[in-house]
């Protein structure tokens, strides 16, 4: 077990005033079978916001509120304590069978995780690559297996390559990106192979080596689950299985199911300057 606290500010600043904001923030951690949220708060400022909580489709926490004053300024902050306790995953179960996979029981009861969205359409290369995965795996655990390994040996971690609207065909073909575009290639494949899978948002401390009550540069992520008799959850970035320092704040089909913050501003605005930073304290 171990005990996280969680600071993420998002700052905007705005070239000329704003005349007012909307804005929903899904910044918060969700309590699970493998992590309890302790104590949550998220404060924005200016002040006059009105924030309104409430629990989205697919299970995370959203803040949705309004600033209707001018403001030049608009700052998030999210703080959160939570308990982790990931259970070990033994990578050579087997699993599911593929008959299971494609009964049209299974396929109804998670198909919002089966259809692939803009973000995570395979074209032809991936297909290609799906369909080589499934001729030499005889189950779909071994399947994903495959999958995650062969994303290793293609896609470096890189950042500024990408953005938050590209797909994960031009991922796969330009061999570059961050934790989403990872997490999208490997949707992409799992959902083409007949897996349910989803996107994952959270964070991470980076370090393990930090000890107890030091505070580090942490980092929104992203990472991957896929369904085979429950959600197994897998970080293609750092290419291992989750560990107590990943706190899960919601999932979805990809991205845009769970930005961290995403709004629109009315009258004013221009150009404008955006500061976010993570930190992370291990307190237990």
């Amino acid at each position: 077990m171990t005990r996280l606290t969680i600071n993420h500010v998002t700052r905007y600043v705005y070239d000329t005033k704003v005349k007012r904001s909307h804005n929903e923030a899904r910044m918060t951690p969700v309590s699970d079978d493998q992590q309890l949220v302790l104590t949550a708060e998220l404060a924005v400022k200016p002040g006059t916001a009105h924030i309104h909580n409430y629990v989205d489709y697919f299970g995370t926490r959203v803040a949705d509120f309004d600033v209707p004053a001018r403001h030049s300024v608009l700052e998030v902050r999210s703080s959160a304590e939570v308990e982790v306790h990931r259970r070990s995953v033994d990578p050579d179960a087997v699993g599911l069978s593929w008959e299971h996979l494609g009964s049209p029981q299974h396929q109804d009861s998670y198909a919002e995780y089966l259809v692939p969205t803009r973000l995570t359409t395979p074209g032809e290369a991936l297909r290609a690559v799906a369909a080589e995965v499934r001729e030499g795996a005889d189950s779909p655990a071994a399947a994903v297996k495959e999958v995650f390994r062969r994303i290793r040996e293609q896609v470096t971690y890189e950042s500024g390559v990408t953005g938050v609207h590209t797909d994960a065909d031009a991922v796969w073909a330009d061999g570059r990106g961050v934790c989403q575009d990872l997490a999208h290639v490997s949707v992409a494949v799992l959902r083409h192979l007949g897996i349910p899978a989803r996107y994952v948002s959270g964070y991470l401390h980076p370090d393990d080596s930090a000890g107890i009550g030091v505070t580090v540069a942490g980092e929104s992520h992203a990472w991957v689950e896929w369904w085979d008799r429950e959600w197994i959850a897998y970080d293609p970035t750092n290419h291992k299985y989750l560990d107590d320092l990943h706190v899960k704040v919601g999932h979805g089909r990809d991205y845009k199911d769970v930005p961290p913050l995403k709004g629109v501003v009315t009258g004013g605005g221009g150009t404008q300057a955006l500061e976010v930073t993570v930190e992370v304290t291990r307190t237990a």
